[in-house]
């Protein structure tokens, strides 16, 4: 099994952009948040903490796995 360069690529692109998206992300979600209710506001936060976390670890074993070639 060899390592992919179509998604070596990618991965590569992806983590410049990734810190992009969680800066305008985090943007809109502090403008938008005091007019929000409360079960929004808790939606919110917690939806971009989750993706925040997955979208990080995808990368990183993206790269581990790729490289590593498993």
């Amino acid at each position: 099994v060899l390592s992919s360069l179509p998604l070596q690529v990618m991965l590569y692109f992806n983590v410049y952009y990734f810190p992009v998206w969680c800066l305008a992300d985090g943007i809109m979600l502090y403008l938008k948040y005091h007019l929000l209710p409360w079960h929004y506001q808790f939606l919110l936060v917690t939806a971009f903490l989750i993706l925040s976390l997955a979208e990080g670890s995808r990368l990183y074993l993206g790269y581990l796995g790729n490289l590593q070639e498993k």
